[in-house]
């Protein structure tokens, strides 16, 4: 913590709200100190939004659509359409007609680029939930396309071969992401030896992650380097053993940690980073919420933002240990907050949010439900935190001025999520809205919980693939009532839910266009579903408005930025993506295949061309 960038940043914090102090008499209770730091927090942001820009105070240009066609979404309150945009700096100076915004600019000739035919302009598009270090591991070798355990090891060894240093070197850690048993034509779990039967992979060390980010499958060699195992199960994880008690090779949540791996280079992390924002930028993300910063990524991220701008904005959720052992650093640590100060870059990174699991995954059987698994009656599922520790660490989380986004999939971790928003509120007497907790995936919802979201202000930050995904295998694990609550966003919404969407990538795709298909007609890429054609539970369907701002002005509010980013309003941050078709128009196949023409960053072009 001891960085020029957040000695900086906490200095700013305090003295915004030492001002703010100065002119209202001292804050004695929990609400007037919750409103202190909230009104800081405004006062800094405020600083930097202006009804419209001064004209020419900088270069300028117009994104226009011809004809008078209104091609752009400003996702602004009233979803309004218009003709051009209008940038000067980093912001957005104007919107409307051509002539009109000509007038409005009053200075040396406005520099006016048209759009193409079919293509339109929509706000910069942000992912809510994902992963950014780990899709750019994940990209080194593409577990996710084998179909069974054997093809899954050569795949890994192909790998293996075309590399000039692992094949070279046995010694060396081979790590991967992407594998997914529950796809594969016999869905068994693998084991340490399936590696032994490939010549490539005997005896080496492998490490590879599920696609879930809730498993691991080792190798001998790793099982022997990160022993001994403990007796029996962990708090919150499993270790999958044989018939005689002995680790086969697989390990769920939390038991992921007795698995030793080597330490990553700064070099190692700058080249996943810099995959991913390749890959993002050509999607049209010009904002990432990270779903897990561990102090070694919160740290890389630091130097990159104190070294230069970041390519793209990023939004940090820190991890809490959940051991009961875990020491609080709620009340010791500085939460970096967003910063846009004029038409000046700034470091595009913030993290004022703590990061908490309460359950495993529903692919892997370790999301916690109220009734046993339907496919395993011997088990509900798992609880990767106590309901105590819980109760005790949120409250002081929110008295400290975070933001709380907790990983809960199954219908029980989820009830338990909002006894603990509930009481949280209860005892420090105030409406916890105000500090936007999140729960991050929200999965599954009893009938009694639907509505509970609605009522306490907890953004529900849901990922649309999932549903697709998932869909083939829900009912047989859940039985045919239960579903129902499963993926249920229109339900969630019908009781006052805001929601924000992301895609949880590396576990599904990068591409948000994927997800906004998936949201709005609830198939497979190819048309099918478990109910066919019109979707899987069309009833929960969102709109393809509700999608877009899902994917802008929702994940702005879901971090505190809806004043500068998340729609194409003047005095706002020049955010915003170039797609060669509407979206808003074309069939959802059609959405599939649009494609970005530019992805624009605070006016300047990050990906393609204008």
């Amino acid at each position: 913590m001891s960085s020029p960038l957040l000695r900086k940043r906490s200095k700013e914090k305090v003295d915004a709200a030492k001002r703010l102090a100065e002119a209202k008499p001292r804050a004695t209770s929990f609400s007037s100190k919750v409103t202190l730091i909230l009104s800081a927090i405004v006062f800094v942001s405020a600083l930097s939004l202006y009804t419209r820009p001064a004209a020419h105070a900088g270069l300028g240009y117009a994104l226009c659509a011809p004809g008078n066609r209104k091609a752009i979404y400003t996702v602004d309150a009233g979803n309004s359409q218009v003709q051009c945009l209008v940038v000067r700096g980093a912001r957005i100076f104007d919107t409307g007609d051509l002539e009109d915004v000509k007038v409005r600019w009053n200075g040396p000739d406005l520099d006016v680029k048209y759009l193409q035919e079919n293509e339109v302009v929509v706000p910069g598009m942000s992912d809510s939930h994902c992963h950014i270090l780990e899709y750019g591991a994940s990209q080194l070798v593409a577990l996710q396309d084998g179909k069974s355990v054997k093809d899954t090891v050569q795949i890994l060894a192909d790998y293996i071969n075309a590399d000039p240093v692992l094949s070279k070197d046995r010694t060396k850690v081979v790590e991967g992401w992407g594998y997914d048993h529950a796809s594969w034509d016999v869905p068994v779990l693998p084991t340490a030896a399936d590696f032994e039967a490939n010549p490539t992979t005997r005896g080496r060390h492998v490490i590879l992650s599920g696609r879930d980010g809730h498993s691991v499958w080792v190798s001998a060699a790793t099982l022997a380097a990160s022993a001994p195992y403990p007796e029996g199960d962990l708090d919150g994880g499993v270790i999958i053993r044989d018939e005689k008690g002995q680790p086969t090779g697989v390990f769920l949540d939390t038991a992921m940690d007795l698995i030793k791996r080597p330490n990553l280079t700064h070099a190692d992390l700058s080249a996943r980073f810099k995959t991913t924002v390749t890959h993002a930028l050509r999607a049209g993300l010009t904002s990432l919420h990270d779903a897990g910063f561990k102090p070694e990524s919160f740290a890389f991220f630091s130097a990159e933002a104190e070294r230069a701008p970041l390519p793209l904005r990023i939004y940090g959720m820190r991890y809490f240990d959940t051991e009961e052992t875990a020491p609080y650093w709620g009340n010791t640590t500085t939460p970096l907050l967003a910063r846009f100060e004029g038409d000046e870059l700034g470091t595009r990174l913030a993290s004022r949010s703590v990061k908490i699991f309460a359950d495993g995954a529903l692919r892997s059987g370790g999301a916690a439900l109220y009734e046993p698994y339907a496919d395993n009656p011997s088990t509900r599922g798992l609880m990767r935190i106590a309901p105590e520790l819980l109760h005790r660490v949120v409250p002081a989380f929110l008295r400290d001025g975070w933001q709380v986004n907790i990983h809960a999939i199954g219908d029980r971790a989820n009830g338990i999520i909002l006894d603990t928003f509930e009481q949280a509120q209860r005892d420090l007497g105030v409406d916890v809205r105000a500090l936007r907790p999140r729960i991050e995936h929200v999965q599954i919802l009893a009938k009694k919980d639907m509505d509970r979201l609605g009522k306490l202000g907890v953004i529900a930050s849901i990922q649309p693939t999932h549903a697709t995904s998932d869909m083939w295998y829900a009912e047989e694990r859940l039985g045919p009532e239960r579903v129902k609550g499963l993926y249920a966003f229109r339900s969630m919404m019908a009781g006052g839910a805001r929601i924000t969407l992301g895609s949880d990538f590396p576990v599904e795709e990068v591409n948000p266009l994927v997800g906004f298909f998936a949201a709005i007609t609830r198939v497979a890429k190819d048309g099918t579903s478990p109910h066919g054609p019109d979707g899987w539970f069309p009833e929960q369907k969102l709109t393809r408005t509700e999608a877009l701002r899902g994917m802008t002005i929702d994940p702005a509010y879901a971090s505190f930025t809806e004043k500068d980013l998340g729609s194409l309003e003047p005095g706002k941050r020049a955010d915003f993506v170039v797609l060669s078709k509407d979206i808003m128009l074309v069939s959802p196949q059609d959405v599939l295949e649009t494609t970005v023409r530019a992805t624009i960053i605070d006016g300047q072009v990050a990906y393609g061309y204008l």
